[in-house]
């Protein structure tokens, strides 16, 4: 389970990755691999460490989707919705996740348990529609194995 927000950790990662500006996507990649998201806190301590504005954080943050402002979900999943999913059905497949999680794309449900979030391409065109959840990778995803796979333990 990702910590909460902690800034003595925090330090460690951008004194390990480089605390300059031209390391600032590696470090918010870090801070979302390990805290979940990146809060305010955050954006106001990585610009601080970087002596950059606080604007400037969020904008990166903002123009990646990997970089979100809200903690995931336990279980992640990501649906592709690049052009070789759209082709085989990842439209349809994601009308069925929204109705059956009770979820929109880029929502947590309640509980915490599920995130649901598109995703531009994971690399599985051969297999699509493709999607992730958490950082497993399934190839050829309908209705039914969505559901399989939604309902499988952990």
């Amino acid at each position: 389970m990702k910590q909460t927000y902690d800034k003595a950790a925090a330090n460690e990662l951008i004194e390990d990755i480089g605390a300059v500006p031209e390391m600032l996507v590696q470090i918010l990649n870090a801070l979302v691999e390990n805290f979940s998201c990146i809060n305010d806190e955050a954006v106001r301590h990585v610009a601080d460490r970087l002596n950059l504005s606080r604007a400037d954080v969020h904008g990166v943050v903002s123009f990646y989707h990997d970089h979100r402002t809200e903690p995931a979900g336990k279980r992640l999943v990501k649906i592709c919705q690049a052009e070789s999913c759209q082709a085989m059905g990842s439209d349809a497949l994601t009308a069925h996740a929204e109705e059956s999680l009770g979820l929109e794309m880029h929502k947590t449900s309640d509980d915490g348990e599920i995130t649901l979030e598109p995703i531009y391409c994971l690399g599985n065109c051969a297999c699509s529609p493709a999607i992730m959840i958490n950082d497993r990778v399934y190839g050829r995803v309908d209705a039914r194995r969505f559901d399989e796979l939604i309902s499988a333990p952990d």
